[in-house]
């Protein structure tokens, strides 16, 4: 994803039973600790950047244009609720989340004319490796994250992702915020003991 190179290859290596991509979902996207700004890692920052802007970036360019030849498509972009709403310590990952949510927009006032649909789905809190990667492997601290609280699942999000897709072709579906009901923003969330 991080690789132009790499992108444009395997786009344009595909067999042709696989290259007239008619769903693309741009999914990849990391965080990366939860330091404040003065103190953050670069490294970690072009982790995120390189990886949940640049990447979809360069498959975007190199899937959609295909698209727009054959008139028909449609880009799902996976944002977050932090590109609505920052947080304390997601400073890079907020920014990341806002160009996701801005590129969509973009992307769709720049596909008008086509029929090719744009939609960005921005999850809240979903169980799924995000937390061991955000600290590094660290599965203990990743536990944490979810303590008390019934997050979405990976099968949450492909659900709203399979909706939007599978509407008629007239219909686009431009943003979809979901959170579990136990979030009712990026920074409240209700965590329920155990008894």
């Amino acid at each position: 994803m991080r690789d132009r190179n790499a992108v444009e290859s395997a786009i344009s290596t595909l067999p042709p039973a696989w290259s007239d991509i008619d769903i693309l979902i741009n999914n990849a996207g990391l965080s990366r600790g939860l330091d404040k700004l003065h103190e953050g890692s670069f490294q970690d920052w072009e982790d995120m950047i390189d990886t949940n802007v640049k990447g979809l970036l360069y498959v975007s360019r190199y899937v959609v244009p295909g698209m727009v030849s054959r008139d028909r498509g449609h880009v799902v972009n996976l944002g977050s609720i932090a590109g609505h709403q920052t947080y304390p310590g997601g400073n890079v990952y907020c920014a990341t989340k806002a160009a996701v949510r801005a590129i969509s927009e973009g992307l769709k006032q720049d596909l008008l004319g086509t029929r090719v649909r744009v939609t960005s789905v921005d999850p809240g809190m979903v169980e799924t490796e995000f937390s061991e990667v955000r600290f590094h492997g660290n599965t203990e601290r990743a536990k944490t994250v979810y303590q008390g609280v019934t997050p979405l699942t990976a099968d949450d999000v492909a659900d709203v992702i399979f909706f939007c897709v599978t509407r008629s072709p007239h219909v686009n579906i431009n943003e979809v915020v979901l959170m579990p009901v136990d979030q009712a923003s990026a920074t409240l969330v209700n965590r329920r003991t155990e008894k």
